[in-house]
């Protein structure tokens, strides 16, 4: 790939960088940055005046569906969302048919994955089978390719299965990841323990779901040496204060939070249904409040999306029997720009951290450095585009969400990665 974009704004925060720059790439690595004054033969050039480009942004939380359920996702479409939705790199979850708790199913999956212009990561089964009863091989997960432990989409409850998982974790020093949830708690709730609920006659999952097991697995952490716990889509104001606390402790505790999450409140059940119930649920707007608070003090290091296809006759099932999730990575940057960066919540460098910096600081990737030498991984941004959610417009399989119609600023409009480019905007 030699390829020359000019007038290019480049922000890069950690290198703190933020200028005007021509970049000449030349087989996936960026051999000039600077003025190019004069004509540059046999290259195919773009002028990316009025755009920026970012290093690559990296969602920590999807569910690609295969193997096993691929009527809603597989590994090429679900890449081809995260490239559409300007994000060069994924960590897909575990709870896959069979489970992702063996090297073999590991492999298969990074077989899979090969020469995409999107990397796809892979994270594996804390206990066999997500059963909660046994743990898995840890080390051979590790060693195959995992980049974090998680039963994600079931919490891991038990105690001394949890502290052996943070004990595995201080020693390959790589994260457990929580899908934070007591499930005696929840009882069988489809969402949240409210004001809404009780309105709307069905049965609710309350804070403490959710809280009373952070609180849990922040003490194993203060337990065990140099252990890495990280909190999944977290949703309550009790979780965002419990890390906190953790933080200032001086804990080896992150944790990461969805658009949804902060853009919707239960209420939004009324409106859209099957599409806005999700696992954890949408809370109240003292819970949204709370996030963007720890979204802003830094408490919430990473923005993710549990990216969670399903077809559409599963989410026409109704309210009680629809599956739990939402689709969510071309609408990420959009949710986030508009309901973050232009409302004075963060800044575009704030986003630049928790999108692309954050994540790979928390699952030990390789930083992207915007200089001379290094490999061209960008995610390039038009932040004054104004644009209306579509399902003709989406690229994964399923359409299911509560965003369709709903009209932002801010949107990816090309990726370059792994010497390849993506340019739609």
């Amino acid at each position: 790939m030699h390829l020359l974009l000019r007038n290019s704004q480049v922000i890069s925060p950690a290198e703190n960088i933020n200028g005007r720059f021509d970049i000449l790439i030349v087989n996936g690595v960026i051999n000039h940055m600077g003025v190019i004054w004069q004509h540059v033969r046999e290259v195919m050039q773009y002028d990316l005046a009025g755009k920026i480009i970012v290093p690559g942004f990296f969602d920590m939380h999807v569910h690609f569906r295969e193997p096993g359920q691929t009527h809603k996702e597989d590994i090429s479409t679900g890449a081809l969302a995260a490239a559409y939705g300007g994000v060069t790199g994924v960590l897909a979850m575990p709870n896959t048919s069979p489970a992702m708790d063996s090297a073999a199913v590991l492999n298969a999956n990074y077989a899979k994955s090969k020469d995409n212009i999107v990397d796809v990561y892979n994270s594996a089964c804390a206990t066999l089978g997500r059963n909660g009863k046994e743990i898995t091989n840890i080390d051979e997960l590790v060693k195959t390719g995992a980049l974090a432990i998680t039963d994600d989409g079931s919490p891991v409850e038990d105690d001394e299965l949890m502290k052996k998982a943070l004990e595995k974790s201080a020693e390959h020093n790589i994260p457990i990841i929580q899908h934070c949830e007591i499930m005696s708690i929840s009882n069988g709730g489809i969402m949240n323990e409210g004001k809404v609920s009780r309105e709307l006659g069905v049965k609710g999952i309350p804070n403490a779901s959710e809280y009373e097991i952070i609180k849990r697995d922040i003490g194993l952490v203060r337990k065990i040496n140099n252990s890495r716990y990280h909190v999944q889509h977290i949703s309550t104001k009790e979780g965002v204060e419990l890390v906190r606390q953790a933080k200032a402790e001086g804990l080896n505790v992150t944790a990461e939070a969805c658009p949804h999450h902060f853009v919707l409140t239960d209420e939004a059940i009324k409106e859209y249904g099957a599409n806005a119930k999700m696992n954890p649920p949408l809370r109240t707007q003292d819970d949204v409040d709370a996030i963007l608070e720890g979204i802003k003090d830094g408490t919430i290091d990473a923005i993710c999306t549990d990216h969670a296809p399903h077809a559409a006759d599963e989410k026409t099932l109704g309210l009680e029997k629809a599956p739990f999730g939402i689709i969510g990575l071309e609408t990420s940057i959009g949710l986030t720009y508009t309901y973050l960066v232009k409302k004075g919540i963060i800044s575009i460098d704030d986003m630049i951290y928790k999108m692309s910096i954050n994540p790979r600081k928390i699952l030990n990737l390789p930083q992207i450095k915007m200089q001379v030498g290094e490999k061209a991984n960008f995610t390039i941004l038009d932040l004054n585009k104004e644009w209306e959610v579509k399902e003709e417009y989406l690229h994964s399989k399923s359409k299911n969400s509560p965003f369709l119609g709903w009209k932002l600023t801010g949107k990816s409009v090309g990726i370059l990665n792994n010497c390849k480019n993506l340019m739609y905007g």
